[in-house]
């Protein structure tokens, strides 16, 4: 089966997992993928990921983090689908809960967080809000 939104596919992977209290995910690896897989584990809403190879395209195996039975990530939303692109500038880049939570913007300057792209002062593309 072909997947459209490989991006979408990713965070709810994430998101089902965390629901379930899984200790890990696996999910097709892609160089977007661990990108964003990066800013998860710097923001510490997962504990680590690794990329296993297999031949083919890869396997990027995260491991979810949880404080005693509390989910650390509450919540996992994809933005900018491929049917209805959302882009911001720089001075309007949205903040997630008031700065609680991270929007992940693919920028011309790479995949960062929104804090970070308006300390580069660069806009683009809002993937997706995490908190």
């Amino acid at each position: 089966m072909q997947i459209s939104d490989v991006i979408a596919d990713m965070l709810t992977r994430i998101r089902n997992a965390n629901n379930a209290k899984h200790e890990t995910v696996d999910i097709p690896a892609s160089n977007m993928k661990k990108a964003i897989a990066d800013i998860l584990l710097e923001e510490g809403y997962i504990k680590s990921y690794q990329v296993i190879e297999d031949g083919k395209q890869g396997i990027l195996r995260v491991t979810l983090k949880y404080i005693g039975m509390q989910k650390v990530i509450q919540g996992l939303r994809r933005v900018s689908k491929p049917g209805l692109r959302i882009y911001a500038g720089c001075e309007d880049m949205p903040k997630v809960m008031n700065g609680l939570g991270v929007a992940i913007v693919s920028t011309s300057k790479g995949i960062m967080t929104d804090k970070k792209a308006r300390k580069e002062n660069v806009g683009g593309e809002i993937l997706a809000f995490v908190w």
